[in-house]
C-alpha cells in the first residue's frame, strides 16, 4: 500500500506538468495518437531526467565553486539543447518512423519550459 501511495504522490501531486503547469503545449498538441504521445512522453521524460542530472552536476561542481551562478540560464539552455540534439540523432537513427511522426515537436523540447523549469525548480 505504501508503494502505491508513493507512486501516486510522485505521478500526480509532484508531476511537473500538472503541479506547475509547465510544458503543456506538447502535452496537449501531440496526444492525438497514442503511440506518438507515448513516444513523446518517453522522449520528454528522458530529456528531463538527463538534463536535470547534468544541470545539477554543472551547477554544483562548476558554476557555484567558480562563482559563475549568473551564467546559470545560458549554461542550462546549452545543456538542454545538446541533450535534445543527441536524442534527436538517436531517434532518427534507430526509430525513423517515430522521428517522422514527431515532426517539429522533437526539436521544440529544447524550448519547452518544463525542461528548464525542472532544472531551476528541482
Amino acid at each position: 500500500m505504501n508503494l502505491f501511495l508513493l507512486l501516486f504522490a510522485s505521478v500526480i501531486t509532484s508531476n511537473i506538468a500538472l503541479s506547475y503547469f509547465l510544458g503543456m503545449c506538447p502535452f496537449v498538441t501531440i496526444s492525438k495518437k497514442i503511440d506518438v504521445a507515448a513516444g513523446m512522453g518517453i522522449a520528454v521524460t528522458m530529456v528531463m531526467t538527463l538534463t536535470a542530472s547534468a544541470n545539477w552536476l554543472i551547477q554544483n561542481l562548476l558554476l557555484v565553486p567558480l562563482g559563475l551562478e549568473f551564467l546559470q540560464f545560458l549554461v542550462f539552455i546549452v545543456t538542454i539543447a545538446t541533450i535534445v540534439q543527441i536524442l534527436e540523432i538517436v531517434i532518427d537513427r534507430y526509430f525513423p518512423v517515430m522521428y517522422l511522426s514527431f515532426g517539429i515537436f522533437l526539436p521544440l523540447i529544447t524550448v519547452n519550459c518544463a525542461i528548464l523549469g525542472i532544472s531551476l525548480f528541482m
